[in-house]
């Protein structure tokens, strides 16, 4: 049973506590051939958007789900409900540069991210 003193971020979530200290990764990226990109978009096709950005845009909590996400999965589809196209690019370069991942695809209001997964210690 879950106690009542413990924050929950609800649906399964770790608490709240766990969620603000997911580290990210202080390693420059690499830079990814075209062949791995490839592949890459061959993988992202039948994923579905795990992370949504609303008209509120880019938040804390949004980047630590994404944190998260990148970490379980490397490869993550998002959804950006902005509806100008530069507003949309230039989201789409900040959630990249802060969540130090690389952007693989962008067409319309879904983008593809990849990040490596960290080492196990």
């Amino acid at each position: 049973m879950i106690g009542a003193d413990v924050p929950r971020a609800g649906c399964g979530m770790p608490p709240i506590e766990t969620l603000t200290t997911v580290p990210i990764s202080e390693k420059p990226l690499e830079k990814l051939s075209g062949k791995e990109r490839r592949a890459l978009r061959a993988r992202a096709h039948h994923l579905n958007p795990v992370v949504s950005l609303g008209a509120a845009g880019l938040s804390d909590g949004v980047l630590t789900a994404l944190g998260i996400a990148l970490d379980e999965h490397e490869l993550v589809k998002l959804r950006i409900a902005a509806d100008d196209r530069e507003q949309r690019k230039e989201l789409i370069a900040s959630i990249c540069e802060r969540a130090k991942a690389e952007l693989i695809q962008r067409i319309g209001h879904t983008a593809v991210i990849y990040r490596k997964r960290p080492e196990a210690k």
